[in-house]
């Protein structure tokens, strides 16, 4: 698919995305060896963006998963579509004198019932969920485990078998094996320790907030109609509160959801009437809105924590 990082990071870059030398290697990596990704990080810094373009720069369905706490295998794999398998019951039941009409003896029934039984578990009545949509695809797919931290320890357990092996086992039907093996990406957001076992299955990739100059290429790239020095000051306040201790820092999705706020307000400047009434769309606690309008208060009074002199009136 890619024959190098450099042709990765080429797709990528054609999907919008900008991505980091190491963010390339890893994809490349992960295609030649056929390897999972696991991806872990803070909160908002792209990495199921990263599993969206990866699948579309490769030309890929993508297949998401999306874990919580109580998923188990069954709700991941496959459901029975028991509506039709009641119709399939009353079929059966208008049929049942034909099916033993010729039968010479009680065993000889017993059997022929039982032979229909076999229908109500074979794969017409199987409703595939996102690891079995993954495995049972027709074409190559990207597979995305979305938030895998948020998922039981007996899940991740049980996704050993689909990452070592890419099959799983259907009781009612026996194992069933990838048709092509998927491009996986979990993603972790830190709340709790994977098992060494899963890691071992992966390569591991961390994705941190982005440094000033790349946030900065982000918004330009998202938002191109902000000002440049307003998009500058922008980057410069987001990356200011990601220093504080909050309950919850601006994402990247924050801050290009608050640059095209600036932009919809015909905003010329960061002042403080516009830091007052916008800062909502970065800060979702209001402990952290309280802490960070005394930080911006502080920049008046030119503390050591004061915001760059730039924002001033």
């Amino acid at each position: 698919m890619f024959n190098n990082p450099s042709a990765v990071a080429s797709a990528l870059t054609g999907q919008n995305y900008i991505p980091s030398d190491r963010i390339c290697t890893v994809l490349y990596l992960a295609e030649q060896l056929c390897k999972p990704v696991l991806s872990e990080g803070p909160a908002g810094v792209g990495k199921t963006e990263l599993a969206k373009v990866w699948a579309a720069a490769s030309g890929r369905r993508l297949i998401r998963l999306q874990c919580y706490e109580g998923l188990d295998e069954t709700k991941a794999l496959y459901e029975w579509e028991y509506a039709k398998q009641m119709l399939y019951t009353q079929l059966l039941r208008d049929k049942l004198g034909e099916v033993m009409a010729d039968s010479s003896n009680l065993r000889e029934a017993a059997d022929r019932i039982a032979a229909e039984e076999e229908v109500f578990f074979s794969e017409r009545f199987l409703l595939p969920r996102p690891l079995l949509a993954a495995l049972t695809s027709d074409q190559p797919v990207v597979l995305l485990i979305d938030e895998i931290d948020r998922a039981d320890t007996e899940f991740e357990a049980f996704l050993l078998e689909v990452l070592s092996d890419f099959q799983v086992s259907v009781p009612e039907l026996g194992t069933i094996r990838a048709k092509h093996q998927p491009m996986v990406l979990l993603t972790s957001n830190n709340t709790r320790e994977l098992s060494e076992a899963l890691k071992r299955r992966c390569l591991y990739l961390f994705l941190d907030y982005p440094t000033p100059e790349t946030e900065l290429r982000i918004v330009r790239l998202k938002a191109p109609n902000l000002a440049p020095e307003l998009a500058r000051q922008a980057v410069e306040l987001v990356q200011q509160l990601r220093r504080l201790d909050l309950k919850k820092h601006p994402s990247i999705s924050e801050t290009l959801d608050w640059a095209r706020s600036l932009l919809m307000l015909n905003a010329d400047q960061l002042d403080e009437e516009t830091l007052e009434t916008t800062i909502t769309v970065l800060l979702k606690h209001e402990s952290d809105i309280e802490r960070a309008r005394r930080q911006l208060q502080r920049r008046g009074r030119g503390g050591p924590d004061a915001l760059p002199p730039s924002w001033r009136n």
